[in-house]
C-alpha cells in the first residue's frame, strides 16, 4: 500500500483566519473568523465570506474595522503567533492613491 503524503498547509498560501489572527488583527483565531464571516474583509477588491479562504503573498486585502479602513498587502506567513514587530513583518499598509509614503 503505497500511502501519498500531506500537507497540512501549502508554505505558498495560508488560511485568511489564520493569517489574520497572526498578523495581529484579531485576538483570538474564532475573532478572526467572525471578521471573514461577517463580511468586514475584502480579498483583492472581492468580498470573502469564508475564513477559510487561502490568501497568498502580493494578495491585497481590505478590513473593515470599526473607525477605520485598512488596505493591506500580504508580505509575508507566520507559523505560529508572535509579538506585534513579528505580525508587522507579514503585511505592507497599502497607502491611498495620491499619497506618498
Amino acid at each position: 500500500m503505497v500511502r501519498r503524503q500531506t500537507s497540512v498547509g501549502s508554505p505558498d498560501r495560508q488560511r485568511l483566519d489564520k493569517w489574520l489572527w497572526h498578523a495581529r488583527f484579531a485576538r483570538t483565531r474564532t475573532l478572526a473568523a467572525r471578521l471573514v464571516s461577517d463580511g468586514h474583509v475584502r480579498l483583492n477588491g472581492a468580498r470573502t465570506e469564508a475564513p477559510s479562504h487561502a490568501v497568498k503573498r502580493g494578495d491585497v486585502l481590505t478590513l473593515a474595522l470599526v473607525r477605520t479602513a485598512l488596505v493591506l498587502r500580504v508580505k509575508d506567513f507566520g507559523e505560529r503567533r508572535g509579538g506585534a514587530e513579528d505580525a508587522r513583518r507579514l503585511y505592507e499598509i497599502v497607502p491611498p492613491p495620491g499619497e506618498t509614503g
